[in-house]
Formats: C-alpha cells, structure tokens, sequence
C-alpha cells in the first residue's frame, strides 16, 4: 500500500537493556514532578506570608485565589500542550513548557501586587500541566517496555521528593531570623526556575521520540533516532541483543488526529479503559487533595498542633509517599497491572476507612493518625502513580499527550472538590465534631475501593507489552486488526 513502511523501531526500542542513556532520560523528564511538588508546598507555605503587611498585604481569600489560579493552569496547560504535543513532537514540547514555567515563575518571585502574581503563576501553572502530558508520552514511548510500569510509577512519586525540599527549604527562607520576610519567600519562588534550568540543558540533549517520527511519515528520522539511542546505550558500555526480526510492523502516517476521532476512540473503541482511567483518576485526586489539604487544619484542630510543628508532619507523610512507588513500582512489571492496581487501590480505601473509624472514636493522637497516613499513602501514592501509568499505555500513539491531559483535567476538576468538602466537614473550630469528617473519609475510600474493583475487571495485563500491543496506533490500522473495544 502507498506510503506504507515496514518497520522494527518500537522492538529495537523495547529490546535495549537499562543504560546510562535511560537514567539521563528519567532524571530530564521527571524533573516536573519534582517542580510540582515543590512548587505546591512552597506556595502552600508562603501563603500566610504574603498576608503580611511587609509583602503583599493579601487577604485569606486572595492567597487561597493564588492556588486555585495555578491549579486552573495547569489544566489549561495540560490540554493546550497535550494536543500540541500529538501535532508538533514530544520534544518540542517538553523543552517549550519547561522553558514556560521557568520564565513565568522567575517572573512571578518579583510580583509587586495580586495582578501580577495571578497572571504569573497561571502561566506557571499551565507549563508544569503542559510538562505532565509531554514527558510521560516521552518517557513511555523511549523506556524498554519491561521497565515501563516500575520507571512510571518512580517518576510520579518524586513529585514527593519536591515536597520534602519545599518543605526543608521553607525551615530556612521564610525564618525572619535568617532573612527579611519579603525576601524569604521570592527566593523560594526561584528555587524551582534554577533547579529546571539546569534539567533544561539536559533536555536539549534528548532526541525526539521515534514512534511520534513514525506516527508523522519521517521514517528515515525515526530510524536515526533509534541509532542515537543505542549508541549512547553502546557508550555506557552495554551489548546489545539481537533485533526480533518477527516484530516489525506497517505503518502509515496519520498524523494528529481531529478531535471527533479523539472521541471516538475513546468511548467507542475503549469505553472499558476510558472508564478505567476516569476512575483512577477522580478517586485518587479527590484522596489527595482531601487529605492534604487539610492535613494541618485537622492537626490543629483536633490535636492542637502547631503550624510549625505541623510541618514535622508533614515530612513523614511526604516521605511516605516517596517510598511507596519505589519500592511497589518494580511489583507493577512482575506480578503485573491488574492484580497491583485492584490490590493497591482496595487496600489504601480500606486501611482509610478502618482509620476513620479510629478518628472518630477517639483513640487516635496526632503521632498514630500521622503513622497511619503515612501506611496509608505509601500504598495509595502507588496506587496514584499508576493512574498516569494507566492513561499513558492503553490509548494510541496520536492520542496519548491529549488524553494523559483529558484525564488529568477531569481528575483536577474532581479533586478540587475534595478540600471544599472536607473543610466543611470539619465544622466549627470551637467544638469540631469528628463525625463528619468519618463520612467524608468514608467517601474517599469507597471512592478508591470501587476504582480497584473496576480496574479488577477493565485492567489490562500490560506489563513487558510493546505499546503497538496494548494499542495499536492509528499509523497501523490498515495493517492490523481493529481493537477489540476493550
């Protein structure tokens, strides 16, 4: 058929054994979690700063406007950049939003007033959701497929890692022993920019994925991108094994697709899966976002801790999280996706609902509730991080950036109801009732027990699958089977 070409580059890509060139790509790419976690805790933390007469004199409303304007860029990020992605390259984009977010937040650490904080950290925000689409279409199209689960799950979970800086550095930046209060908090509005310039030159060293090459008809750039890749696994000294000459496929080029047939693959041809990710998703951020949110209002108001030693807190909770996708990610490519992410989602919405009963019956300080959020969410955080896994892998080449943007979107818009609600769950300050927030933690956790019952039934075993496996890319449907609609 015209235009169409044999090709072996997704199996060269998939047969390569973990190099030095793969670590580069990881500790490049992932470094928007990173950013992200960083930036969520140190914005969170300069919050009350900003009240202050020698800042910005903002009101209680006006920083809560703060965050939710960072969180609406995201989103707008996310869809804006997922599809630019598709149409334009990987590369192009993950260099573009990093580029982005760098400038908006260097801009946004000498806001003079709100305006200008606003507009700055809404384009901050849009480059860090932009980030999120671009580099895990990058990373799961570059990364052997037998390290796909456990490299997704890590990557997600450092945006912990950024936590725990944002938290350690606020112990110095916005301490007035140390520095003036007005500039405590800029420079900890530059931490991130500095951290991601250094990342950005590490980027710009990166090749383009060589599926999206294919997917856009640039055959003969694909196949040079696959020798740059193993030449620098050649470099670090690795042998590479032999091609499987059995696993070449045709491709045509499709190019980016229109939005009707985004939506047609995703709800006719994958109901099952779109369901699955939409699951994933919405629980674990409305999880999230309940939880952490109000981690320090429910500390203080139940158990009279401080908003400093809250922070104490805080660090075991985040710390909790980090581990939890290092150490269960390699579970996801061995014992495999569906019995992890049924096993990880039900058991972190159980162990919720048994520590809510505890809550609510009083039995519980401040140090055992802290222990058990910390047990909790060092399952859930795998759990979580296997959401982006999910909607990364199962959907085809032309559409992943956008629907990883779509179901990080519905998941944002979900979650965001989760602080409104549990704040208000947890009543008046003067006589707070526990009993609220029993039911509201009740919620999250058949929330999360009824998405790992779903992705029992709708996951699919894709652990050491080929992406061209578990979704045949539209490149490819005049040379393979249609999918099954499942």
């Amino acid at each position: 058929m015209e235009n169409t070409v044999r090709t072996l580059v997704p199996a060269r890509l998939d047969r390569l054994p973990w190099s030095g060139f793969h670590t580069k790509l990881v500790l490049a790419l992932g470094v928007a979690w990173v950013l992200d976690g960083m930036e969520i805790t140190i914005a969170s933390a300069v919050g009350s700063v900003l009240q202050e007469r020698e800042t910005l004199s903002l009101s209680a409303v006006q920083v809560g406007l703060t965050a939710t304007v960072y969180l609406i860029g995201q989103v707008a990020g996310a869809l804006v950049f997922g599809r630019l992605s598709d149409r334009f390259g990987r590369r192009r984009l993950f260099i573009l939003t990093l580029a982005l977010y760098l400038v908006a937040n260097g801009i946004t650490a000498f806001s003079p007033n709100l305006a200008f904080l606003l507009v700055f950290r809404f384009f901050a925000g849009a480059g860090i959701g932009g980030e999120y689409a671009a580099i895990h279409s990058a990373i799961d199209e570059l990364i052997p497929s037998r390290y796909r689960g456990r490299v997704d799950l890590a990557v997600s979970g450092t945006y912990w890692l950024g936590a725990i800086i944002g938290t350690a550095s606020t112990y110095i930046l916005l301490n007035p022993d140390i520095l003036p209060v007005d500039l405590g908090w800029r420079l900890g509005l530059l931490i991130g920019p500095v951290l991601g310039a250094l990342v950005w030159v590490l980027r710009r060293h990166l090749p383009e994925s060589p599926r999206w090459l294919l997917m856009h008809g640039r055959h003969e750039e694909a196949e040079r991108a696959v020798e740059q890749v193993e030449a620098a696994v050649e470099a670090s000294g690795v042998r590479l094994p032999q091609v499987d000459e059995s696993k070449a496929m045709e491709m045509r080029p499709h190019g980016a697709p229109s939005y009707r047939e985004i939506v047609r693959v995703l709800l006719k041809e994958y109901p099952k899966r779109t369901i699955l990710g939409a699951s994933m998703m919405i629980s674990q951020s409305f999880l999230y976002n309940a939880i952490f949110f109000t981690y320090v209002i429910i500390l203080n108001t139940f158990y009279g801790v401080s908003a400093s030693d809250a922070s104490k807190f805080l660090l075991a909770f985040a710390v909790g999280n980090l581990a939890g996708p290092f150490i269960l990610g390699p579970l996801f490519d061995t014992v495999g996706r569906r019995v992890m992410i049924s096993s990880t989602y039900v058991s972190s919405g159980l162990l919720l609902a048994v520590t809510g009963w505890l809550f609510n019956e009083g039995v519980l300080t401040a140090t055992t509730l802290a222990l058990l959020w910390s047990v909790i969410f060092f399952i859930a955080s795998a759990a979580a991080s296997s959401g982006y896994l999910t909607v990364s892998e199962l959907f085809p080449l032309e559409i992943r950036a956008l629907a990883i943007a779509v179901f990080f979107s519905v998941a944002q818009g979900f979650g965001a109801l989760g602080p409104l609600l549990f704040g208000a769950l947890i009543g008046d300050e003067a006589n707070p009732d526990p009993t609220g927030l029993f039911y509201g933690y009740l919620l999250a956790a058949a929330m999360m027990v009824g998405a790992g019952v779903i992705a029992w039934f709708f996951a699919v075993n894709a652990e050491r699958r080929s992406l061209e496996d578990l979704a045949p890319s539209l490149s490819m449907r005049d040379a393979a089977p249609s999918p099954s609609g499942s």
